[in-house]
Parts: C-alpha cells; sequence; structure tokens
C-alpha cells in the first residue's frame, strides 16, 4: 500500500491516522509472544508471507534457477505490505528467511464517513477506521456490507482484502442489444461509481460479477 496504516485518534491532531472503538467488550488480548517461524527459500510460493529487513513482504512471482555453473537460486518480486514498494530479490537457494507472521480478521464495512471507511467486527462491534488514501482504487469494488479481511502484523494493520468477485447493480449505461453473448461490449457504471467493460446485452438494474483484483466483468448475477 502506498502508505502504512496507523491508528486514528479522536483528537482533531492526528487526522490520517486509524481509530478503534471498543462498543460491546474489549477485544480480546492478541498475544504478548513473538514466535519466528521460518521457511527455506525453496518453499517459497506466490502468496507467501516473508520478513526482509524487519518488514512484511508479499512474494509476487518466484522463479527456481539452476544455473549450468555456481549455486542454484530463486528469484522474486515482492512487494512491502508497510510501504507498497515492489522490489526484485534474489534468495540463495535453500537459505532461512523468517516467515512474517501475518493474521486476518473478517470485518464489515458498513459506512464512509468523510474520507475514513467504517469496518465492524460483528461479534464485538468494535470499529476499525481506514483512510481513503489506504484503500485506494479498491474503492471502487468496495459498498456497504461487503467482508472484507483485515490483515495484521505485529499488532497493526498493514492491508486489507476484498472478496475477489464482488456483485454490483449498473446504475447506467446504453440500452441493452438482445440476450446473447455474442456482440460488442460498452462502458457501464455500477453503484460505486466505478466504470466497467460489459457486454453489450448488460442493462441498467442488472447485478454483475467483477473480478476485484482485474476490475473486469465476469458474468451477470
Amino acid at each position: 500500500m502506498a502508505s502504512s496504516l496507523r491508528h486514528l485518534s479522536t483528537s482533531a491532531a492526528a487526522p490520517h491516522s486509524f481509530h478503534r472503538l471498543s462498543l460491546a467488550r474489549p477485544p480480546p488480548l492478541r498475544s504478548r509472544l513473538t514466535r519466528v517461524y521460518a521457511l527455506s527459500s525453496n518453499d517459497i510460493r506466490v502468496g507467501s508471507n516473508i520478513e526482509v529487513d524487519g518488514a512484511p513482504w508479499k512474494v509476487l512471482e518466484f522463479l527456481h534457477v539452476k544455473p549450468g555453473k555456481g549455486a542454484a537460486f530463486v528469484r522474486t518480486k515482492m512487494r512491502n505490505y508497510i510501504t507498497g514498494n515492489t522490489v526484485d530479490k534474489t534468495f540463495r537457494a535453500g537459505s532461512t528467511i523468517p516467515e512474517a507472521s501475518i493474521s486476518k480478521e473478517t470485518k464489515q464495512f458498513t459506512y464512509k464517513d468523510g474520507s475514513q471507511f467504517v469496518f465492524m467486527d460483528l461479534t464485538s462491534f468494535e470499529e476499525t477506521r481506514l483512510n481513503e488514501s489506504d484503500v485506494g482504487d479498491r474503492q471502487k469494488w468496495l459498498k456497504e456490507g461487503m467482508d472484507c479481511n483485515l490483515l495484521y502484523w505485529n499488532g497493526r494493520i498493514i492491508d486489507f482484502d476484498l472478496p475477489i468477485t464482488v456483485r454490483l447493480t449498473v446504475t447506467d449505461t446504453d440500452p441493452g442489444q438482445g440476450d446473447s453473448a455474442q456482440g460488442g461490449t460498452k462502458p457501464a457504471t455500477v453503484e460505486t461509481g466505478a466504470v466497467v467493460t460489459v457486454p453489450s446485452f448488460v442493462n441498467v438494474g442488472d447485478d454483475i460479477l467483477i473480478d476485484s483484483r482485474t476490475g473486469q466483468y465476469m458474468n451477470r448475477a
């Protein structure tokens, strides 16, 4: 993500951090013991979470290379959860890498308050607020009542995941042409304000399924 996620205080002096409000009961205490797990570079896969230079990274791509001469190695492309930066990094084959201890908690997006997105734990009714800059382009697919996974590392939120498939209603598009998958495409605006390329037969009022990772139309719901 482009910026780190921080705790919001209730004072006006810190408008860009994030705040948790417990309305029913205090959230369960997280473990005070830090357990460090390690994995071999040979076990790296897409989606692996590792710690490098004291920061959590997600592996986006990997390739095991065994040259004709010299030692084997693993070439990776990784994204820093804190800064959002993407880098290429090489590890010696068989080397040990600390695994980032990242946990997920499901929260429901309930409403937007100014520039903040409010998520609620439906068990404890605890609220978590994320800044607009932290949500980024994913707000195009985020609607009230949607369950998302918030990612935690060392007691702080570092990212959140949308459902891979989101269901949204078309609010504006040209009239549909028939009811066949054959034919052209056209732009359509959905209820969140995002514009999606859809088949020509889609009409206003149709619910459609969108891949939140790519923004591509999948099917009518």
